[in-house]
Parts: structure tokens; sequence; C-alpha cells
């Protein structure tokens, strides 16, 4: 059985102290294939030895993570056209627009997606799109990008059904991870009337640890716990919900 996580912040300095051990966990928990999201270019050198370190199982993202435009931000994205233009990434990500944390910067926010998106396109990547408090303004760039060439994962997605169905309409994945597992989640109660064929599973680990390590350091081999709630979701067992997620994260990263 080979699970994917197509979402996992693996440089992390959480994991400074036990990286290679996660790993091992993961590998054994049976996640063979990790895809590794950018934030900004502070975290370039960790992701690359990152990569060194497990050639076979890690696959980069270039990007910049929305929370991370500030007044620098074309300077991080110069950076990020540098990285494109250098080697290969099997995607444009973690991109798109939050607004959790700071308003005032939404219009910057709204250029650097744009920009990042035009990038996917130019080079046929994917995207991978951070949504937070602000599914209008990315479902506005969306509509305004929209082409045969646009696709995608919706990452960490937590909206509604009828978001869920617009984010599918723009040749988007959701990408589910820990939410699905927690009570007032909510996506629970929705996510089976959406066919698997747009699903994948992620842990954006260090972060939002499923049941029952909910409020502890997120690990990628956490990820079967998703596979589990998903497979109690839509009545199938954990191996067709990996293999099929697995097969969907293939058609969105093309390896």
């Amino acid at each position: 059985m080979i699970i994917t996580d197509t979402h996992t912040h693996l440089y992390s300095d959480a994991f400074n102290e036990d990286r290679a051990a996660m790993m091992q966990r993961a590998l054994e928990a049976g996640v063979s294939r990790f895809f590794i999201p950018a934030i900004d270019a502070s975290h370039t050198a960790s992701m690359l030895q990152l990569e060194a370190d497990f050639p076979e199982h890690v696959f980069l993202m270039a990007g910049l993570h929305p929370t991370s435009v500030k007044e620098n931000y074309k300077e991080e994205l110069r950076h990020v056209e540098t990285q494109l233009a250098t080697r290969s990434f099997v995607a444009i990500g973690e991109i798109g627009i939050d607004l959790y944390w700071d308003q005032s910067t939404l219009e910057i926010q709204i250029e650097a997606f744009r920009q990042q998106i035009q990038w996917a396109k130019q080079y046929k990547l994917p995207i991978v799109i951070h949504c937070r408090a602000a599914f209008d303004e990315v479902f506005q760039v969306l509509e305004e990008e929209k082409s045969d060439d646009l696709f995608g994962i919706f990452h960490c997605f937590t909206g509604t059904l009828a978001q869920a169905q617009q984010a599918i309409s723009y040749q988007m994945k959701l990408g589910i991870g820990g939410v699905v597992t927690f009570k007032n989640g909510k996506i629970d109660q929705f996510i089976n009337q959406i066919d698997l064929q747009y699903i994948v599973l992620e842990t954006d680990a260090p972060y939002l640890a499923p049941k029952p390590y909910r409020g502890k350091r997120n690990e990628s081999a956490y990820i079967y716990k998703v596979a589990e709630k998903l497979s109690e979701l839509y009545d199938v067992s954990v191996e067709e919900i990996a293999k099929v997620t697995t097969e969907n994260s293939k058609a969105v990263f093309g390896i």
C-alpha cells in the first residue's frame, strides 16, 4: 500500500531533533511520497537539504506563501522566478490568499497569487492553493485566470459543499487532512458527496494533527488516521483510499 502526503513541511524546525526517525515512522506506515510546499526564501536551503537526504521520496514545490507576502514581496517573487528557471519543481505552492492573519496586504497578496499562477501556466505546473478566510477572493482570481492549463490542489480544504464543488470546477483536487477527523471540522458531514477522484491526502505537518493527536506536533505517519476516517466516510477500505488518492496525486504532479 502506497500512501501519498501531498502537503507536508518536513523541513520545519519542529523536526530538527528527530527528522530521520520521523521519516522512518512515515515510511513504515506506508507513506512513501512526500510533496513539500515552499513558504519563502528563508526555507529554500533546508528544503534542498531534505531533498538531498531523501531523494527517492521527497518532491519539492516553489512558491511564496501568502502570509510571507510583506514589504519585500517583489524580492521574494524574484527568488521564486530564479528558482523556477534554475531547476525543476513539481508544483508552484503554496500560494494563495490568507486574510486570517493580515487583511492589510490583500492587494499585494492578490498580485503575488496572480503572478505565480501565470508562472504555473508558463512552466506547465500545477498550483497548490492556501486559502484562509478568503474563499471569495481566491475564487475571484481563479475565475479570472481559469484556463485549460490551470489545475492543482486546494490545500487544507475546510469550506462548504458548494465551495468544494466550485474549487473542483477550476480543475482543483481537494487536499484533505486532519480537519476531517475533528468533531467541529464539518467537512466530514459532506465530503462523501464528492467523488473520490477529486480527493488527495495531506498532513500539513507539523500543523493540524488528526485525532487522537490533535494539539500535538503533526507528522506524515499520522496521515493514516486521515485515510481511516475517509475509509469510514466513503465506506471503502483504507487500501482503496490510499490507492485512489495516490493515483489522484500522480494526475496532479505527473509523478
